[in-house]
């Protein structure tokens, strides 16, 4: 009987895993076959199949500009956060700082503060700086954002590296910065790749700060997709839309595999 009872309880548990992920998942994959459809609006089930709206999402001057907006946006913000995650993760991890708890508590705040009173307060900020509406203001914007993502993963790295690794280089004769160079940087480099990668994903789909910060001399695509559902509601949208969940399904599947290759103590 006690067997029966484990096996039903594995199936309700793998039942109830199912359900969960159709829940979470589920309306993130309606919107695909509505990005192929023959009609003139978003509409489920789609009345046929046509390519016309991803035609249109790489010809229409409004949707490819934006698209290489947010790769740039992205890429620096990804460059930019690593830089200065990783040094942040060796501080807080390596340093002797005063009121280190404060320090972290303060680089991780962007994980739980509410992001549109973040924005009200860079678009307050950067008004005055007069830097909204322009590439590097968005990349500070999208930084300040994602260096949390950069320095919870090269700190995890940290943690689990073998330090007597760094000892024996030392005691070889190694400066601080080499044995940083040749020891300690390649062994967190999965983590700080799976970093880079986490912060390439939350400024190419952070839309909030975006809206505030972005004109119409500058659109990131997440806000040309905001603009665009509140004004025409096209299936190109979707089409997009579309474009953006399998760009960042490979990202995030990258950002796994690289983040298992991470060192274990």
């Amino acid at each position: 009987m006690t067997d029966s009872w484990l096996r039903w309880n594995r199936v309700l548990l793998l039942l109830f895993g199912a359900l969960t992920i159709v829940f979470l998942i589920g309306p993130s994959l309606v919107i695909v076959p509505m990005g192929f459809t023959s009609g003139s609006i978003l509409e489920f089930p789609p009345p046929g199949f046509s390519l016309q709206w991803y035609q249109k999402m790489v010809t229409d001057p409004a949707w490819t500009g934006s698209f290489v907006n947010s790769f740039v946006v992205a890429l620096g913000t990804a460059v930019l956060s690593t830089i200065l995650g990783t040094l942040a993760a060796l501080g807080l991890s390596r340093g002797r700082i005063p009121f280190k708890g404060v320090a972290n508590a303060i680089i991780l705040a962007p994980l739980v503060v509410p992001v549109v009173v973040i924005a009200i307060g860079m678009f307050s900020l950067f008004v005055k700086w007069k830097i909204t509406g322009t590439p590097f203001g968005i990349v500070i914007a999208h930084t300040a954002l994602s260096v949390p993502f950069v320095v919870v993963s090269v700190t995890t790295s940290l943690r689990t590296m073998d330090r007597n690794l760094e000892a024996a280089a030392a005691n070889l004769g190694a400066s601080p910065a080499m044995t940083f160079r040749r020891v300690t940087l390649p062994l967190i480099m999965p983590g700080v790749f799976a970093g880079a990668l986490f912060a390439f994903l939350s400024s190419w789909d952070e839309v909030v700060v975006a809206i505030f910060l972005t004109t119409t001399r500058f659109r990131t695509l997440p806000a040309v997709m905001w603009e665009q559902v509140r004004q025409v509601i096209d299936p190109t949208v979707a089409a997009v839309a579309t474009t953006l969940l399998v760009i960042t399904t490979v990202v995030l599947t990258l950002a796994v595999v690289v983040r298992r290759q991470a060192p274990v103590r």
